[in-house]
């Protein structure tokens, strides 16, 4: 007989073998190697997170209770996925081409991007899933209380009373590890989705395996075992209540698409559409040979144990009151699997929502006007409330499970959850397929459908007297009998649970269409409802943003505070490349924006997303083209409408880029007009020493020999000092005529920048220096010498031009797609923005109060980083004077 102690251990070691997989599939995909982890196969074992421990335990239970019933939770789901094409595939390519996080996500974008419909779908998902956690832990409570009966040495006291508490904190603990490793919740959890694999096939395994040993290790074989089944005066007999039946199916095909944790893995971890196909049929078949032995156990239970028996735990109680306590601990392992996957992934799942529509929209509101640009990093706020969402959801599952008295059958919890989830269905695809919708019906709809539930099924679940007094559920509030939770408008006599799924889904949809008639959906909503409707039409968004007074810098501050300073940094370089803009910084153009949007949402949710963007850029305006669009104006209106809106675009970009053209030749003119007083000034002024000081040695005669050897020494230090200004000059020239010869060689950058600070003294003056010599051991084929020319130049900016008390110049290292950077970083004030497009241009010098020299070493930097095949650039945004070197990565070569 397994011991309670050997059952706890085996969790344990069970809990580090999931650890290993999802860590390893996590270095996987952080190394590249994640080839095997998009594969169809892996997603559609990611979906038999709907087959949970009410599947696992409960679907025994109630075979036993109901017959055949049961099938209507296999039912459901099946027939969504058969038809995938209608439903689903277009459900996964809005939630890829909006950048779709959760359920929320998807219908706050739709209608509107209203964050306040977010934050009511957000709460009714928290409570609708709340009782489906409690039934997971429920079923684990009494899985080890079963081991716990047939051990004589175990305490059955206190010791099972905190199971649910333990489990509860071991979920959560792996869930915080592996759930909240990366912000952007578009990115695939493969960590998580390749476990959830894996507990699907040892959850299929155990339940086949049991079903085998009772088949044909009690039953003699399947002939014995269905004549058995015929004579069971329970389920041998058809029974079919079409009312039932159908409420039943029709409640688990929604559930299937509306639970938080499935459109998780549907839409979210979906890596391909193409997978949909595959999952099509091997899912049916998955969840087919779930349920096959289903029967055979429930009869063989019911034959075989005790009368009073937990039908729920007949999957355990049946190995082990044969002696089989090995098949019984896999029984086990494949439930607790059952249990555990699901609570991991609806934590996920709610947790995002959490995050996205009521942490960021409140924070936002205590800056107002400032939110999105303030300074900090709101990474670590939306991954810490992300954390503390996924333990307050868990936690209240186990509230629920304490209150509730944890007797129930677990398919009665899980039919109350799945009836909660479910009045996301008309909001969901009204808005998919009817462009009429509005966000005041789908309000309208889901508030009234989630207060009927409330009131006809989650608050009677706690039991009679808990929440709901006796005397309500008999008589009605105040005496009103047609407002009995069981009994809902006189209609007495039907299934309570029939009758709460009617009621809430039939108002939920009518006032769904009804107001969705008599109202006008704004601007945006329109233009959303059409991408949704006509998504295979165009997948992108359309503009539906006007750049206004929207600044570069403030959009990237927020950009590198939610996506990283590289990735953001990358994104604004691709735009601005995109539009022929030099540096980092691209024009805010509408379509820019919509794509800066897009990539936010991805962090914080659409709503939140188009939130922040708007702060910074002060409104929003739909184009001509989507307003037509929208209207469904003749085809010959919307083509000259576009081609009016493509040439209008075109010459606003022409007239900003002359507009820029024309300010960067008043700052070269006015540059000019200062190098030739500032040249006619830096050649006269030694011209006129070496005069002055050659006449005096040649006039006087009576002139010590210290005197002739001091004016001497001026001569020669002016003629040094002419001799350089003469040098920069003839390098420029030689570097812009491409006449200059390279002496490359292989050196090793460690060495260059250690030339490059000796040269300047940096490492013996007041600027502290910053480097990581580990990082800096990398062999380079080039022109050591010019190279390290320019790495002179910067350092000795620093030193000049950084005005901060304490003086630090960092120097890092990173590689990114194909290219190796050098990034030299002061903590000074930096440059400032009109001055950041010429800081390259000859005769340009950085500020004005210690600007010495002619102002020709960054351009001369510039033309030498061109010849060595690299570049060299401002980075805004660093909070100090920020330049980044570029080299090629075909010519790194990495030390051995």
């Amino acid at each position: 007989m397994a011991s309670l102690n050997l059952l706890i251990g085996v969790c344990v070691a069970y809990g580090a073998f999931l650890f290993l997989v999802a860590f390893g599939a996590e270095r996987a995909a952080l190394k590249g190697k994640s080839g095997w982890l998009r594969s169809p196969v892996v997603y559609t074992l990611s979906l038999s997170i709907y087959c949970t421990a009410w599947t696992f335990y409960g679907a025994v239970g109630y075979a036993a209770r109901s017959g055949l019933e049961y099938l209507t939770i296999y039912i459901g789901p099946t027939l969504v996925m058969i038809g995938w094409f209608w439903a689903l595939r277009k459900i996964v390519r809005i939630g890829r081409s909006q950048r779709i996080t959760s359920v929320a996500d998807l219908i706050s974008s739709r209608y509107g991007k209203s964050n306040l419909l977010a934050v009511a779908v957000t709460l009714i998902a928290v409570v609708g899933t709340t009782p489906y956690i409690a039934l997971q832990l429920q079923s684990v409570t009494q899985s080890f209380a079963v081991f716990a009966a047939a051990d004589p040495t175990a305490r059955t006291g206190e010791e099972t009373q905190t199971t649910a508490l333990w489990v509860a904190m071991g979920l959560a603990a792996f869930t915080v590890l592996f759930g909240t490793r990366n912000l952007d919740a578009n990115e695939r959890h493969h960590g998580v989705v390749m476990a959830i694999a894996v507990e699907a096939v040892v959850k299929l395994c155990a339940l086949l395996a049991v079903g085998i040993y009772v088949v044909w290790g009690l039953g003699g074989g399947v002939v014995e075992t269905l004549a058995r089944i015929d004579a069971s005066p329970r389920l041998g007999q058809w029974h079919v209540a079409s009312g039932r039946w159908s409420g039943l199916i029709f409640l688990a095909a929604a559930a299937f698409i509306c639970l938080p944790r499935m459109f998780q893995v549907l839409v979210v971890e979906n890596e391909d559409e193409r997978h949909l196909r595959t999952a099509s049929w091997a899912f049916p078949t998955y969840v087919m040979l779930m349920s096959l032995f289903v029967m055979p156990i429930a009869v063989a239970g019911l034959t075989m144990l005790p009368r009073g028996a937990n039908p729920d735990m007949f999957v355990l109680t049946l190995p082990l009151s044969q002696g089989q306590s090995g098949l019984a601990v896999f029984s086990f392992i494949g439930g607790f699997s059952s249990a555990t996957s699901m609570v991991i992934v609806a934590a996920i799942a709610l947790s995002t929502m959490v995050s996205n529509h009521i942490v960021m929209p409140i924070w936002l509101k205590l800056e107002p006007g400032r939110g999105a640009v303030v300074s900090g990093d709101v990474r670590n706020v939306v991954i810490m409330a992300r954390r503390i969402s996924i333990v307050a959801v868990l936690f209240l599952g186990y509230l629920y499970y304490r209150l509730s008295g944890g007797g129930a059958a677990l398919a009665a919890i899980g039919l109350i959850s799945f009836s909660g989830v479910a009045q996301f269905l008309p909001a969901m695809i009204g808005g998919i397929f009817w462009r009429g919708a509005a966000r005041s019906g789908a309000l309208a709809g889901l508030g009234a459908g989630f207060a009927i539930w409330l009131w006809c099924l989650f608050l009677p679940s706690f039991g009679e007297g808990v929440v709901i007094p006796a005397s309500v559920m008999q008589q009605g509030p105040l005496g009103l009998s047609w407002l009995r939770p069981y009994a809902l408008f006189g209609i007495e006599g039907m299934d309570p649970l029939v009758h709460g799924v009617l009621w809430s889904i039939l108002i939920n949809a009518a006032l769904f269409t009804g107001i969705s008639l008599f109202s006008f959906p704004s601007p945006m909503e329109r233009l959303q409802g059409a991408q949704f409707v006509n998504v295979f039409q165009h997948s992108a968004s359309p503009r539906g943003w006007e750049g206004g007074t929207a600044q570069s810098e403030d959009l990237m501050v927020m950009a590198q505070r939610l996506l990283g300073a590289g990735e953001a940094q990358l994104l604004f370089q691709r735009e601005a490349a995109r539009q022929g803009v030099q540096g980092y910084l691209p024009e805010p153009t509408g379509e820019f924006l919509q794509v800066l949007e897009r990539e936010l949402s991805g962090s914080v949710g659409a709503a939140t997303a188009h939130a922040m963007v708007g702060q910074i850029v002060g409104r929003t305006a739909v184009s001509v083209e989507d307003l037509m669009a929208v209207a469904d104006e003749t085809a010959q209106i919307m083509e000259y409408s576009s081609q009016l809106e493509a040439k209008s675009a075109e010459l606003a970009r022409t007239a900003r880029q002359l507009r820029l053209a024309n300010e960067k030749l008043t700052q070269l003119s006015v540059q000019k007009d200062a190098f030739l007083s500032q040249i006619s000034h830096e050649l006269r002024t030694p011209m006129t020493s070496i005069r002055s000081f050659s006449e005096i040695l040649r006039d006087s005669g009576d002139l010590s020999e210290g005197q002739k050897a001091r004016y001497a020494q001026v001569i020669h230090d002016e003629a040094l000092r002419l001799t350089r200004l003469l040098d920069d000059l003839l390098d420029l020239s030689v570097l812009e005529n491409g006449q200059v010869n390279l002496n490359v060689t292989r050196v090793r950058l460690r060495d260059v920048l250690d030339q490059a600070v000796s040269a300047t003294g940096a490492d013996r003056g007041l600027m502290v220096l910053r480097r990581t010599p580990a990082q800096e051991e990398i062999w380079l084929e080039t022109d050591g010498d010019r190279l390290a020319q320019v790495f002179i130049n910067l350092i000795a900016n620093a030193e000049k031009y950084c005005d901060a008390v304490q003086p630090e110049l960092r120097i890092s290292l990173r590689q990114s797609e194909g290219q190796m950077m050098v990034d030299f970083i002061d903590n000074g004030s930096g440059i400032e923005t009109d001055q950041q497009a010429m800081i390259f241009e000859k005769f340009s010098r950085i500020g004005e109060q210690k600007a010495g020299g002619a102002g020709l070493g960054l351009a001369i930097c510039r033309e030498i980083m061109a010849r060595l095949g690299g570049g060299i650039s401002y980075l805004p945004g660093q909070r100090g004077a920020a330049f980044r070197v570029v080299l090629p990565q075909a010519r790194a070569i990495a030390a051995r």
